[in-house]
């Protein structure tokens, strides 16, 4: 996990699955998809009123912010830990 400042607390499940995958993805991406991913995620519970970030802010935040060129790999991955983003449309809203 990026050493970013947070506002909001994550989901103690979210936050293993992210990790986890974060922990798959190959160097070169993972510091940058660390650095907008979070901020994004976070971006999105506030929007949400939320007190917490959940898994459709993070899965919303992969979609919206990691380049199209990665999406298999994303998607993989994302099979691999059990984030659920077969509800989410490409542009990050819920269905």
């Amino acid at each position: 996990m990026s050493n970013l400042k947070r506002k909001i607390q994550w989901d103690v499940q979210t936050q293993r699955k992210y990790d986890e995958m974060i922990s798959k993805i190959p160097l070169f991406h993972r510091e940058i998809i660390n650095q907008v991913v979070p901020i994004k995620s976070e971006e999105n519970a506030v929007a949400r009123g939320a007190s917490c970030i959940e898994e459709a802010d993070v899965v919303s935040s992969f979609l919206t912010e990691v380049p199209k060129a990665f999406y298999s790999l994303m998607i993989r991955l994302m099979d691999e830990v059990g984030f659920d983003y077969k509800d989410l449309t490409p542009n990050g809203d819920q269905k």
